[in-house]
């Protein structure tokens, strides 16, 4: 199990495809995105190697399967836990309406044909539906941050004591840090991209690349300047 620990309390679960993450306050847990179907025993091992070992919510970023795929099983298996969503996502998530395909750019094409196919997403229950300027219940308040383009319905976290940045597939890190790719709308996207780098956070973890510690925000705003 690939395990990296970014902060104290945050621990980050390299996943073939994307990553989870916990976040620890003590004794409650929270799990941010739950990996693809087939990766549950490997979400499930982190948190239960972290004392208390279960989970008070799991949020999720967006539908995309290797985000949302082990959430049913995982809300389940930890005695139906809350499971905590955008509002606009909710009904993906719940398996009661599809999800908008991504309007690729030339050059995502290769990329996409480079991905290895997941499994759909179980529909999944959503107990808390949140929207823009919500705030959860950890890390001192975790503020929700509506980042649609990627998805409708996708968000993002800011922690403001840590100042750490949860930017979900909004913004990727592989290599550099530059726009998520396979967006719905990519204009919105550069727009969400855009707030997120006005934020200023020290500290940002991606659905996808490695964490920046202490140096995100120039980063982000290098990345929301070349996306136009």
């Amino acid at each position: 199990m690939d395990v990296i620990e970014v902060l104290p309390g945050l621990r980050m679960l390299v996943l073939p495809v994307g990553a989870a993450y916990l976040w620890s306050d003590g004794r409650e847990l929270t799990l941010v995105d739950s990996g693809a179907v087939g990766t549950e025993e490997q979400v499930a091992a982190l948190v239960e190697s972290v004392p208390g070992g279960e989970p008070a919510r799991i949020v999720l970023t967006h539908w995309h399967e290797d985000h949302a795929g082990g959430a049913a099983r995982l809300a389940a298996r930890y005695g139906g836990v809350p499971v905590v969503a955008h509002r606009v996502e909710a009904p993906v998530i719940r398996g009661e309406a599809v999800g908008a395909p991504p309007v690729l750019e030339e050059f995502e094409r290769p990329i996409r044909a480079s991905v290895p196919a997941l499994p759909p997403a179980p529909p999944c229950p959503v107990d808390v539906e949140v929207v823009d300027g919500d705030v959860l219940p950890f890390g001192g308040g975790a503020r929700v941050i509506g980042v649609p383009g990627h998805t409708d319905g996708s968000l993002a976290l800011h922690l403001p004591g840590p100042d750490l940045l949860f930017t979900g597939d909004a913004v990727a890190n592989v290599g550099r840090t530059t726009l998520g790719v396979f967006n719905t709308d990519r204009a919105r996207a550069v727009a969400s991209l855009h707030r997120l780098a006005g934020l200023g956070a020290a500290h940002a973890v991606f659905g996808h690349g490695a964490p920046l510690v202490g140096d995100a925000a120039a980063a982000l705003r290098a990345a929301a300047a070349e996306a136009g």
